[in-house]
């Protein structure tokens, strides 16, 4: 593969993970790579990086990609100059995994060097111990006879780097471990390191699998950045993240919405005005005077579905929408299972939403008799005892699956609620290819309101900003 295949074949796999490239950004990317040396991997890494990633949430991803197209090593490696100047050669690879022994006299010496890089923080020894690491327990039989696959969970099991931490802390207290401000800076400092080293095994095994299968098979197995990750198989490092980046999300969208609310403040021809000013050219009306268009904000009325399958997606919904309440003259949020309680008065200004949230999920009046969502009869419930919600200025959002345990859709009742709406819009977690399968009814419902599919922050995003239209 030539290298210009090799650059273009980079540059669509990070537009398959999800960042957008486009060809201007790649032209900028190949100038970007021809000012650095191409020696110099780190280098490249940041020409890239500098020229095709736009976000701070892509770089994982980034990273992720460049190292399987751009590996620092081939095969099992040249051998890596220890901090005290001394060479090892790389560990061969153990092809059939061998059994599980304390007393290994790989595994002690591993762990030894491996309590010397957690003490002294040296980056080119953890890199050494990683691959040496991979080399001796990563090795799994794969699916063809003779290639092995590659683990970092066998890795960091044999390894056990958390079984250290007792040592290593009395070690680096120096005998005073009752101090408890020393002792949570080092401990906040050995675990900074281990999750590197984590990081190191990760990187040495997605470089050996792409020699066995190719970049593009690491590419495709890659994590999407975290604007895409999904609300329901987000792990609970995902998750934190997607909280924390939904304040910015909501800041960086109010901003466009004032934006595109300026633009489009010209209002109809002020035919008086016009003609008042053209007297001057005799007539010919060469500036047109517009009025001011009056601000209109709408009502949202929100629906959310807070069952077990959907909370999680009803969880960030509610953080992005009231993060943007400013931009809705006013927010009611209605929470069901099989019972639906209005439950506004938990998002009042100034509250945390992720406090709010969990107390809905405590406190409100969401679950009648069986506990399993019942669109029917919410939807019932919510005509009988809030019909005054939804006007003729009220954006009605119902975010659920449409999973109904196969009882009443209450049909009607959706559609005079969308009727009497200014608009209605229906936010479905599940894939698309899931919506119509077992007791989904999501075309019975997208025939009554609009129904997108909306199981990240990215989709999210685009469905919040035209939400007020």
């Amino acid at each position: 593969m030539g290298l210009i295949e090799h650059h273009t074949t980079f540059l669509a796999a990070l537009r398959e993970a999800g960042l957008a490239v486009s060809v201007a950004e790649g032209l900028d990317a190949v100038t970007a790579v021809r000012a650095v040396s191409l020696a110099e991997r780190e280098q490249v890494r940041a020409a890239y990086a500098a020229t095709v990633v736009k976000r701070e949430v892509h770089r994982p991803v980034f990273d992720t990609i460049f190292d399987a197209y751009f590996p620092a090593l081939r095969g099992l490696g040249e051998a890596v100059r220890r901090s005290d100047g001394s060479s090892a050669e790389p560990e061969p690879v153990r092809a059939v995994p061998a059994p599980w022994q304390v007393d290994d006299p790989v595994r002690l010496r591993l762990r030894e060097e491996l309590r010397d890089y957690l003490a002294s923080g040296d980056e080119r020894l953890a890199a050494s111990i990683a691959r040496d690491a991979v080399s001796a327990f990563g090795a799994m039989a794969g699916p063809v006879a003779g290639q092995p696959s590659w683990s970092r969970l066998s890795v960091l099991s044999r390894l056990s780097p958390q079984t250290l931490l007792a040592g290593l802390l009395a070690q680096l207290l120096g005998g005073r471990p009752d101090e408890e401000f020393s002792g949570r800076v080092v401990r906040s400092m050995i675990d900074a390191r281990m999750q590197r080293f984590e990081h190191l095994v990760d990187a040495d095994v997605r470089r050996r699998i792409a020699e066995q299968r190719g970049p593009d098979h690491v590419a495709r197995s890659a994590r999407p950045s975290i604007d895409r990750v999904s609300f329901g198989s987000a792990t609970a490092a995902e998750l934190a993240a997607l909280r924390r980046e939904v304040a910015p999300l909501a800041r960086r969208l109010a901003a466009r919405l004032a934006v595109e609310q300026r633009a489009g403040r010209r209002g109809q021809l002020d035919f008086r005005r016009t003609i008042r000013g053209s007297l001057s050219t005799g007539g010919v009306p060469l500036t047109t005077v517009h009025r001011p268009r009056r601000p209109a904000k709408a009502d949202l009325v929100i629906l959310v579905d807070v069952s077990e399958s959907v909370l999680a997606s009803a969880r960030f919904t509610l953080m992005l929408v009231h993060a943007l309440r400013e931009q809705f003259s006013r927010v009611r949020t209605f929470a069901f299972v099989d019972e639906v309680d209005e439950v506004t008065r938990y998002f009042a200004p100034g509250t945390d939403v992720t406090d709010a949230v969990a107390r809905l999920t405590e406190q409100a009046r969401v679950t009648w008799l069986l506990g399993r969502s019942d669109y029917g009869r919410a939807l019932h419930r919510f005509e009988q005892n809030y019909a005054d919600a939804v006007g003729h200025r009220t954006s009605l959002l119902i975010l659920g699956d449409a999973r109904s345990n196969y009882g009443d859709l209450a049909l009607p009742v959706l559609t005079r609620l969308a009727d009497r709406a200014h608009a209605a819009h229906w936010l479905n977690p599940e894939r698309r290819t899931a919506w119509d399968t077992g007791d989904s009814a999501a075309s019975r419902y997208d025939a009554v309101v609009p129904m997108v599919e909306c199981r990240n922050l990215a989709q999210l995003a685009d469905f919040v900003k035209d939400l007020r239209l």
